[in-house]
């Protein structure tokens, strides 16, 4: 996911965010708020919910939500007062309320000559461009109808010829050839991925041909 509002661009793949040209240095969980808020946008998220996917596991008092949105205002020019962007639902939560435009290659384009593949039991998961959402939510690019998996459980993002696993937040885990995968890990041709009990190989074909993405039970 690759945005631009204001004078900011947000992108998703190379985890990166730029304000008037220049690379910002954001903290991982500043980074994972604006992401869920651009993920969600217009809608808000109550500040339980995002409570649970900042900080899984871990009771947190509102303080520490609100310092988070505080450090994020400050690093994209945001006022609380008048925001552009950052929108204080009073009594529940956050939205991001601001116009973020796409910028860069669509999602759902694959880069040229290069195709990834999820492999499960007996179906392929095609990968787009961009991220890909691993999980029990009815529109994830890879679902899986299984009690074992959350449903926004993990994401693939896909960038060029490279692409990156990341968990996200998720109560049974996600493991990288057997290893819990507590940061964006970088897929390699033949990597071993388990996402709740659900085991799945992740093939990188180069000078293939997309094909229409096929959903996993």
């Amino acid at each position: 996911m690759r945005l631009c509002f204001g004078d900011c661009v947000f992108d998703g793949g190379t985890r990166e965010l730029l304000r008037a040209g220049k690379t910002l240095h954001v903290p991982a969980k500043t980074f994972r708020l604006l992401e869920l808020l651009l993920e969600r946008r217009p809608d808000a998220i109550s500040k339980g919910e995002l409570g649970e996917m900042l900080w899984p596991g871990v009771f947190v008092s509102d303080g520490n939500l609100a310092r988070l949105v505080w450090e994020l205002r400050e690093l994209i020019d945001d006022d609380a007062q008048e925001p552009r962007f950052i929108r204080t639902v009073h009594g529940f939560g956050y939205a991001f309320g601001g116009d973020a435009r796409p910028n860069g290659p669509a999602i759902g384009v694959l880069s040229p000559g290069i195709v990834f593949k999820l492999i499960l039991r007996d179906r392929e998961v095609t990968l787009h461009d961009g991220e890909n959402i691993v999980g029990r939510e009815r529109d994830a690019v890879a679902w899986l109808d299984v009690h074992s998996v959350s449903r926004r459980h993990a994401r693939i993002v896909v960038s060029g010829d490279a692409a990156t696993l990341e968990d996200l937040g998720s109560k049974n885990g996600t493991f990288l050839k057997g290893k819990p995968v507590t940061h964006p890990s970088r897929l390699e041709d033949g990597d071993l991925v388990r996402i709740g009990t659900v085991e799945m190989i992740l093939r990188r074909y180069a000078g293939g041909i997309s094909t229409e993405t096929a959903r996993s039970r």
